[in-house]
């Protein structure tokens, strides 16, 4: 058989055990309430269907679109940006239009990283993070991330002992799967220490509107110097339940999105332009149905957090993402992360997501997506409280 040096340097996909355990009891008439992957299940916002309908209507649409994006849907996100960050983009050099971050992040690493250069993500993270690098050919270095972890100790050691020097560090706060959630001073440590250093930033600010309690998190641009060294990602698919319309945006070092630009245009015509027409009406459009979504997932955390604690599972209410990431409990923590989500799929009928899919440093956790209704919650917690 042909080898494929790319795809052996993959590692497997380890959501894949429970997944298909999930599936296989499905076939067999089991109920599962699936909390694993992160699938927005909220309408999108009506005006937003309505624009796209209206859009798909009119034959000029359906031709070829724009690789970086129209222009209107440029400008678009530039205003967006002045208005929630007090950030100014130039829509034509500093902004791009993405499939979804995923693709707009996976591509990017693509044109700038070459094999052999050495990129920093935090494990556990985002699974895109870090095999972006592994695609492109770069070398991979792990950070911890967790609260007994200090990120810029950690940080400046594997600068220490790296070689060649890290070329790029990908972040994303808040943050998936920890739930973590970072400060302006933070940010400022980052642009610091990576101008210090000579190292380029990739942010995925994904989760920029779902966060809760007052919490108010800040852009990476926001920072004086950051367009400098790095570029900010944003996806509509959790903001504005906009997950299968896969949209997204880059903006930032004009450099970068450049790079990201020119990859594009070999890659990909863009999105079906009635999509971008639709997502302009998002982003100039009100925000009270952002703030809707957001409540109802603050609804089912609050709902989440307190049945588990309740029934003897320790866990901290995040205050951002869409997700609940809870250690495994102590007398089952020796399972591992995938051993524990097979018995909760077996047992509770609760589908979770193993820790260890994030990285390695996420095996003594799982993770929930906050995905299914109230009554699916409080039924799930019933379920695992049996296994407790």
């Amino acid at each position: 058989m042909e080898h494929f040096r790319r795809m052996e340097r993959l590692p497997p996909y380890l959501f894949k055990v429970v997944d298909q355990l999930k599936m296989d009891l499905r076939r067999k008439g089991e109920d599962i309430i699936d909390l694993g992957m992160g699938n927005p299940d909220m309408a999108t916002p009506r005006h937003i269907v309505d624009k796209l309908v209206e859009a798909a209507q009119k034959p000029h649409n359906h031709r070829y679109s724009a690789s970086a994006g129209i222009k209107k849907l440029r400008y678009a996100i530039a205003d967006w940006y002045a208005r929630r960050w007090d950030v100014e983009i130039d829509p034509d050099e500093e902004a791009i239009a993405t499939i979804g971050a995923k693709e707009g992040l996976a591509h990017l690493v693509l044109a700038t990283v070459s094999p052999g250069d050495v990129v920093f993500a935090p494990n556990p993270t985002y699974p895109i993070h870090p095999y972006s690098v592994i695609i492109a050919g770069g070398d991979l270095r792990s950070i911890p991330i967790g609260p007994e972890r200090d990120f810029f100790e950690d940080l400046l050691t594997a600068t220490k002992q790296t070689w060649p020097r890290p070329k790029m560090l990908i972040i994303s706060f808040p943050h998936n799967p920890t739930t973590t959630v970072v400060d302006r001073p933070f940010l400022e440590k980052i642009v610091s220490f990576c101008r210090d250093h000579d190292i380029l930033v990739l942010h995925d600010f994904a989760y920029a509107d779902i966060v809760f309690d007052g919490y108010v998190p800040p852009s990476f641009l926001q920072v004086p110097g950051a367009k400098d060294i790095g570029v900010e990602f944003f996806s509509l698919s959790k903001s504005y339940s906009m997950p299968g319309w896969r949209v997204g945006f880059c903006v930032g070092n004009r450099n970068l999105i450049s790079a990201l630009r020119r990859i594009k245009s070999y890659l990909d015509y863009g999105m079906f332009q009635p999509i971008q027409i639709a997502s302009i009406i998002a982003l100039n459009g009100p925000y009270e149905c952002v703030q809707q979504i957001v409540r109802t997932y603050k609804e089912r955390r609050d709902m989440l957090v307190s049945g588990l604690n309740r029934i003897g599972w320790s866990v901290e209410k995040p205050k951002g993402t869409m997700f609940v990431w809870a250690r495994i409990p102590e007398k089952f923590r020796q399972m591992g992360s995938i051993e524990f989500s097979k018995m909760l799929i077996q047992k509770a009928k609760v589908a979770v997501s193993p820790g260890i899919g994030f990285g390695h440093y996420g095996d003594d956790h799982v993770r929930f997506a906050l995905v299914e209704n109230s009554h699916r919650i409080k039924q799930a917690i019933r379920g695992i409280r049996q296994v407790l």
